[in-house]
């Protein structure tokens, strides 16, 4: 059993209050991108994950899925990694959700979501195709119809401080940054309801957790949109022709790794 887990952009993450239960409100696009980690998924006498040493989230995620389902954990798992780590991409996320949706023959969707929010908000997203939007803490999920016809580049700054999601979330209450909290997610919804060509997603707003001076560069070298993606320090730029994005890339590639990709439809 082996399939591609892709990285994710958000376009758009528009933060609220925070919850009861401690995490915030947010509404954001989640856009799957062709760049992507494999993962082996196979039967065995117990749980083994080898290729990455500091994987949590598949361990955790299997370990979850046979307490759910009622057996042992006994998979051996492989994953070859492609997308940087802790880079606002969703790499460990991916990992874990194609890694469930490879061992699981016992839960129905709805379980298996169940499992996947457990693990992280991020999570039950890759479970899903195609473009979502994500609500309450992201778990809560809506197909969009979305254009996919555009170039993606990706650029990881080598000048970028990692900051946790934790971090940035601490950050963002201490600037107050839920003020108008319900126009700017209604505004976001307005904005992708009507979204049908990709010049329309030059319209997206902000993102609310993240800021980097590397999305102006992007902008000027021809994207069309350009953001953090998460947390960070990942920024994505949209371009609508492959050699204007290839343009970009190089250019880029004096401030840290890049990826020319584009939107992919599942894993």
């Amino acid at each position: 059993m082996r399939a591609s887990a892709p990285a994710k952009i958000n376009l758009g993450l528009v933060v609220g209050p925070r919850r009861d239960d401690g995490k915030h409100e947010l509404l954001t696009v989640y856009q799957r991108v062709g760049l992507a980690d494999r993962i082996d998924v196979d039967p065995a006498e117990r749980l083994t994950v080898e290729g990455f040493p500091q994987d949590t989230l598949v361990r955790s995620a299997l370990e979850q899925l046979a307490a759910a389902a009622g057996v042992e954990p006994a998979w051996r798992v492989r994953i070859e990694k492609r997308i940087p780590v802790a880079a606002g991409l969703g790499g460990g996320s991916s990992d874990a959700a194609t890694a469930l949706r490879l061992a699981n023959t016992t839960l129905d969707a709805a379980e298996l979501h169940d499992v996947a929010a457990r693990i992280g908000s991020d999570v039950p997203f890759f479970l899903r195709e195609g473009p979502q939007l994500g609500s309450a803490d992201g778990t809560v999920l809506e197909p969009l119809d979305l254009p996919q016809d555009y170039w993606v580049v990706l650029l990881s700054p080598r000048d970028a401080r990692k900051e946790s999601t934790a971090a940035a979330y601490a950050a963002f209450d201490e600037r107050n940054g839920a003020a108008g909290w319900d126009e700017r997610r209604d505004a976001l919804r307005t904005l992708i309801e009507t979204a049908r060509r990709p010049r329309d997603l030059a319209q997206l707003p902000p993102n609310d957790l993240a800021t980097s001076p590397h999305a102006a560069t992007l902008r000027d070298l021809g994207a069309f949109h350009a953001d953090v993606s998460g947390a960070g320090p990942t920024v994505y730029g949209l371009f609508h022709h492959r050699a204007l994005a290839e343009r970009a890339r190089k250019q880029l590639r004096r401030l840290g790794a890049t990826w020319l990709t584009a939107p992919a439809w599942y894993g």
